[in-house]
């Protein structure tokens, strides 16, 4: 199984928290980065391979990514784009969404229990989402709608009376095979295309689920800590409690 990092965006609402303006994902907690985490992770659950999408920064991100002690094979995939949409990123990490392979798709700023990945990996659905029914709403989170046991829709916002039985957030990995991969680089060449390069890579994926949604599953993970760093208040949080609640369940974290 292969992995696909998103790590080119240049995270400014963090500005405050990072004067030396290094890449978001290098932002470390308990002396180690968010990177340097998820590749250990990675490594541990069997990807063999790890493609890092880098923009912002590149060539630091990569020094660090490099000097990991533990971690699977690294290339890198250079987004000279970065300033616009992550569409543009995942396009970036066409080399694996065509190698036919199984892959991860990784936001590179989150801070995550390591029973979530396992669980993605693990997963018995070839095309995986995961779903936190824990959030706090609002208009910040990608949320996951489900009905009758199929997901219904993704997105920040739902539509009026869109019906559903369940409602969580997504945490921003995923899980696709190698025809799901291809059709993906597909999708995102189209928005290039058509002159959407600045939209978000979740809408790619909402396409797709959305044209064929028997064919994507998704894994619970509701109670299990994790958090996308984001915003300043993040940075309290995942310190004074997400940390925490990893390390007290896995002290090898």
């Amino acid at each position: 199984m292969d992995a696909i990092i998103l790590a080119a965006g240049r995270g400014n609402r963090l500005k405050d928290f990072n004067p030396d303006g290094r890449p978001k994902s290098l932002l470390e907690f308990g002396g180690r980065s968010l990177l340097s985490r998820e590749l250990e992770w990675l490594a541990r659950t069997g990807v063999e391979r790890v493609e890092i999408v880098v923009g912002y920064e590149a060539d630091q991100l990569i020094a660090h990514a490099e000097e990991q002690p533990h971690r699977p094979e690294v290339r890198f995939a250079r987004n000279p784009r970065f300033l616009e949409g992550s569409t543009i990123s995942l396009l970036a990490a066409q080399n694996t969404l065509l190698a036919g392979r199984d892959a991860l798709i990784m936001d590179a700023d989150v801070l995550f229990h390591p029973a979530i990945l396992e669980r993605l990996v693990a997963s018995p659905h070839a095309n995986a989402f995961l779903l936190d029914r824990g959030f706090e709403p609002g208009d910040e989170p990608v949320k996951i709608a489900v009905a009758a046991g199929r997901m219904v829709e993704f997105r920040k916002a739902l539509a009026p009376g869109l019906r559903y039985d369940e409602l969580g957030e997504s945490v921003g990995f995923f899980k696709f095979d190698g025809d799901t991969c291809r059709a993906i680089e597909a999708a995102c060449r189209a928005y290039d295309a058509a002159g959407k390069g600045d939209a978000p890579h979740e809408e790619v994926l909402r396409d797709l689920l959305l044209a064929d949604t028997g064919r994507y599953g998704y894994e619970d993970v509701t109670g299990l800590p994790w958090l996308e760093v984001d915003f300043p208040e993040d940075v309290g949080r995942a310190e004074q409690k997400i940390l925490p609640a990893i390390m007290a369940d896995r002290s090898d974290f």
